[in-house]
């Protein structure tokens, strides 16, 4: 058997998730099937560095299963996106260290949060852009964006029904990018919480709009209360950009 590691990229719009769901149509799901086929109908299971909701899209998730197929790496992409329907693609297969795990090796990610700040709605990016016409200060977003890097613990900007225990993660950097009527929000961390990103990203909208001051971010993290920070930010505007090994 040999292990492999890829690379993928979807878009979330019409899938239940990326985690296999009874009844429902999942990323996971879509490429098991595609894996299937390929083996003559056995299952083969796909491990991915983490779970994506509903609507969230992934730039460069990643994934890894065993197969015992002697397929060329550059041919594997081929076959699989020939079985894959539009809305993923295979970006690259390559052969991995058998003990390589696409969850439990990363090192860190990279997410990233798209708003469209023009005062009317575009219809073509409302499945891939959070649509937020309110005046928006991004130097006062900034500072405030400031106060959430480093090392804390994040129960403040975890979704509530979470069974995770250890909320402590790093975040590294957080970064604005402008262009025309588009606001692009990257997040960098060893690490992100259920929900956190979206979390962070609708607590540091209430920050740009004036309903929060900047250094409020220092007593949310110290409260440890979700229900003292912003509203979770739409699904469809975020974006799990890179994974780190």
């Amino acid at each position: 058997m040999q292990r492999y590691k890829c690379i993928i990229s979807y878009d979330g719009t019409g899938f239940a998730g990326y985690q296999v769901q009874p009844g429902k149509r999942t990323v996971q799901g879509e490429l098991e099937a595609a894996l299937s086929k390929l083996h003559k109908g056995e299952h083969v299971k796909v491990t991915a560095s983490g779970r994506t909701d509903a609507g969230v899209h992934a730039k460069g998730q990643v994934i890894h299963f065993d197969s015992p197929l002697s397929i060329p790496e550059d041919r594997w992409a081929v076959a699989l996106n020939s079985l894959l329907g539009g809305e993923i693609a295979v970006l690259s297969v390559k052969k991995a260290a058998h003990g390589f795990h696409a969850r439990f090796d990363t090192i860190g990610k990279e997410y990233r949060y798209v708003l469209h700040l023009g005062r009317q709605r575009d219809p073509f990016s409302r499945n891939y852009a959070y649509h937020f016409s309110y005046p928006l200060d991004i130097e006062v977003m900034k500072a405030g964006a400031r106060q959430l890097c480093g090392t804390h613990d994040f129960s403040s900007f975890c979704a509530s029904n979470t069974d995770v225990k250890d909320k402590v993660r790093t975040v590294t950097d957080i970064g604005f990018s402008e262009e025309e009527e588009k606001l692009v929000i990257s997040f960098k961390g060893n690490g992100f919480l259920y929900n956190m990103v979206r979390i962070m990203t609708g607590t540091l909208l209430e920050v740009g709009t004036g309903a929060r001051k900047p250094e409020e971010m220092k007593s949310l993290i110290m409260d440890r209360d979700r229900t003292q920070a912003g509203k979770t930010a739409p699904a469809h505007g975020l974006y799990l950009w890179e994974v780190y090994y």
